[in-house]
């Protein structure tokens, strides 16, 4: 595995989505950049008790790190992760919203091609991450985060009228979303007035105010929106699909009940 050489380059902010071992002394990461998206580093004797850099790569915590620049002639290549530090200001994740946040972690992981930078995703993912931080309404939080991340991504339709036909929304009726027809009306969807709310938050743009502004939108209907909004991600997701709440679902099978019938609480 060949890590980047030469001069550094300028710090980045950055998070840690994922890590694994490369050696006995090393991690490979995956740090998701606000300059230049995801990127993959080698973080070398980071697992080492004397590394200054093993007590920093946690999950859900912003960085500044200092990558090896990266020669323009190579595509794909791994970093050298030069050195990295806390920026602070980020209140710790409680112990019960640490699956929310891996949730958003995979989402990124699995969505977001390699060195694809959207400064504003990733602002509306700091953001999310301190409203889960604050004790405020996960299920919002995320159905937040997701359309946020879908309409970045360009997957999420206009909202404010009905895809097939370009009508208006009408009021007084309810609409449904797919990834094949878009938004269309159809009985036991969400009135129209919760799909106008959520398409002019985000017309704001997917960070603050936006972003609290769509989690107040999103508030009055994350249970119905959950549904709709997660069948869309599996769509663009493939066979590939999404481990966080099945994990989520074992774990509530396991510490809810001794029955092992039990049914499992869903992740928000």
């Amino acid at each position: 595995m060949a890590t980047s050489r030469g001069r550094a380059g300028p710090a980045l902010l950055a998070y840690v989505l994922r890590r694994h071992d490369w050696s006995e002394s090393s991690l490979v990461v995956e740090l998701y950049t606000r300059e230049q998206g995801r990127v993959v580093v080698v973080a070398k004797g980071a697992k080492r008790p004397t590394s200054q850099l093993r007590p920093v790569l946690l999950p859900f915590q912003p960085l500044h790190a200092l990558l090896g620049r990266a020669p323009a002639d190579e595509q794909g290549e791994v970093h050298l992760l030069r050195s990295a530090e806390w920026v602070g200001g980020q209140p710790l994740l409680a112990a019960a919203t640490m699956f929310p946040g891996f949730y958003l972690n995979e989402l990124l992981l699995k969505l977001l091609p390699r060195q694809d930078p959207h400064p504003k995703l990733f602002d509306a993912y700091a953001q999310t991450l301190a409203a889960l931080a604050g004790g405020g309404a996960e299920a919002a939080a995320l159905r937040a985060f997701e359309l946020a991340l879908l309409r970045q991504l360009g997957w999420l339709p206009e909202l404010s009228t009905a895809t097939l036909t370009a009508q208006p929304l009408r009021d007084g009726a309810r609409y449904g979303l797919d990834a094949e027809s878009g938004l269309a009306e159809r009985d036991g969807g969400l009135p129209a007035a919760a799909w106008l709310a959520i398409e002019g938050a985000l017309a704001l743009g997917p960070a603050d105010p936006g972003l609290a502004a769509l989690r107040a939108a999103c508030a009055a209907c994350a249970g119905p929106l959950r549904s709709p909004l997660r069948k869309l991600l599996h769509y663009h997701l493939g066979p590939v699909g999404l481990r966080t709440p099945e994990v989520w679902q074992g774990m509530q099978r396991l510490g809810r009940s001794p029955t092992p019938m039990s049914t499992p609480m869903p992740l928000p």
